[in-house]
């Protein structure tokens, strides 16, 4: 197990037999995951800071609100619009934010980070994400304390780019067990739930990913074989997302301009959420969570046939 500084801030490497995982401190970002000397999760150069918020934890909300307005008790709150080109507060509170090491084994990282209150959010959580590997994967769970009287929102995400390093990605085929989707406007925010059936969003059967364009959230979403969403590799090969009854959300987003070592190439982002996009809003899977006490929630990464 080691530790090494980076412009994200401390890194730390946990290792079980043939497993790796790098995770960063800023924004707990899940930086690396390898088994066998394989890429499960994209990497990108050293001295570079997070490009697509490539593994970071999404903190107390995923995606976007709209304007970065939302009502509370009846009254509007203003959050810091963070994506000016689209007019939107996007990925919570904690995307720059460092986290502190709470506790460290040789498979395992568990860190810290606090969301204070302040204007658009006005509530007082203490979080952690604990990385651990497991038996054939990676598990993640969350912790969040509500420090506030009041009761307060959360949601929360993260934002892994998924690969199966030795092969094509164009090769690979996505599969989501989603049977909706949010219909989204120029900004990428959802103005309705619309089932797949149809649509080129029906990923349930497998589609292969060259050649697909999404930045898309899936609802209703449901577990097989206890995947919610996978890679397969033409050998049958698999990296599965994981996900508990708390994340019925996937995001999956799709670049062609990720920078990996090898240069640019496509890369997916597939990404397990606990609410819609633009949450705090629609209401769609947020969490209250009364003051003094703490939501769990947990997601994860497995590999199959390696």
């Amino acid at each position: 197990m080691t530790s090494t500084i980076e412009p994200t801030g401390t890194q730390y490497t946990i290792t079980r037999g043939s497993a790796t995982a790098t995770i960063a401190e800023v924004a707990a970002a899940l930086r690396g995951f390898t088994v066998g000397g394989v890429e499960l999760v994209q990497s990108y150069p050293n001295g570079m800071l997070t490009p697509f918020a490539s593994g970071i934890i999404l903190m107390p909300w995923p995606n976007r609100v709209a304007d970065g307005v939302w009502t509370l008790d009846g009254q509007p709150q203003q959050l810091d619009v963070t994506e000016p080109a689209r007019s939107t507060a996007i990925h919570g509170l904690l995307r720059f934010t460092g986290y502190r090491l709470l506790e460290r084994t040789a498979s395992s990282v568990t860190l810290g980070a606090t969301v204070f209150p302040q204007h658009g959010y006005p509530f007082h959580l203490e979080t952690s994400v604990r990385y651990e590997l497991v038996d054939n994967g990676l598990s993640v769970t969350h912790d969040v304390r509500n420090l506030s009287a009041a009761k307060a929102p959360v949601a929360s995400g993260a934002h892994p780019f998924l690969t199966i390093g030795d092969v094509p990605a164009e090769e690979l085929v996505l599969t989501v067990h989603a049977s909706t989707y949010f219909d989204v406007d120029d900004r990428l925010l959802p103005h309705g739930e619309l089932p797949v059936d149809g649509t080129k969003y029906d990923l349930r059967q497998g589609v292969r990913l060259g050649g697909l364009e999404l930045d898309t959230a899936f609802g209703s979403v449901v577990t097989v074989d206890g995947a919610a969403a996978s890679l397969r590799a033409p050998d049958g090969r698999e990296v599965q997302l994981v996900q508990d009854e708390d994340h019925p959300y996937v995001q999956v987003f799709t670049t062609p301009a990720y920078p990996k070592l090898s240069g640019p190439g496509l890369a997916v982002a597939i990404e397990p959420m606990t609410a819609a996009p633009d949450a705090l809003n629609s209401g769609l899977g947020l969490s209250w969570v009364e003051g003094g006490s703490t939501w769990n929630v947990g997601w994860g990464i497995r590999y199959a046939g390696f």
